[in-house]
């Protein structure tokens, strides 16, 4: 009975709370066209290339863009279990992005933040295998954090207005 209480009470003060959904109005919707008017810059290196790639996908094409991505990379492994042979029998791999939203009418750098995401790698026997997945956790990391650089750039466009 009062779980009953609590839940229609619940349902009651929905209508008042702020929330609201972040890629409302679908692709018509602010977020949606503020994503659209994003060019990604050039991001080196095989990890920038996926960023880049993830990126793209997630944006659009930046055709009509009032903003430049510019992403910074920084792609590190390093060995963590180590036996009493020295071998390493554990790695992480840390991909960490920063990231600036640029207004391409007056240079202005309106959004400097910073991504990343770790993963976890176990070193085997076979030399193939590592690298395996080495680059598999690479592939991964990369779509995190493009994952997060969209979804810290929906939060800005929600929350700022677009230029005009």
């Amino acid at each position: 009975m009062i779980r009953a209480i609590l839940l229609s009470a619940a349902v009651l003060a929905l209508p008042s709370c702020a929330l609201q959904p972040l890629y409302g109005g679908g692709e018509s919707g602010p977020v949606a066209s503020t994503l659209r008017q994003v060019s990604v810059a050039p991001i080196p290196g095989r990890d920038g290339w996926l960023v880049y790639n993830r990126l793209k996908e997630k944006l659009g094409d930046g055709g009509d863009a009032q903003y430049r991505l510019e992403v910074e990379l920084d792609d590190e492994i390093i060995g963590l279990g180590i036996r009493g042979d020295r071998a390493t029998t554990r790695e992480r791999r840390t991909l960490r992005a920063r990231y600036r939203l640029v207004t391409l009418a007056t240079g202005q750098v309106v959004l400097d933040a910073t991504a990343g995401s770790d993963a976890g790698i176990d070193v085997v026997s076979s030399e193939y295998a590592t690298v395996a997945a080495e680059q598999t956790a690479e592939e991964r990391l990369a779509g995190e954090v493009a994952d997060q650089i969209v979804a810290r750039l929906a939060l800005y466009s929600i929350r700022t207005p677009a230029p005009r």
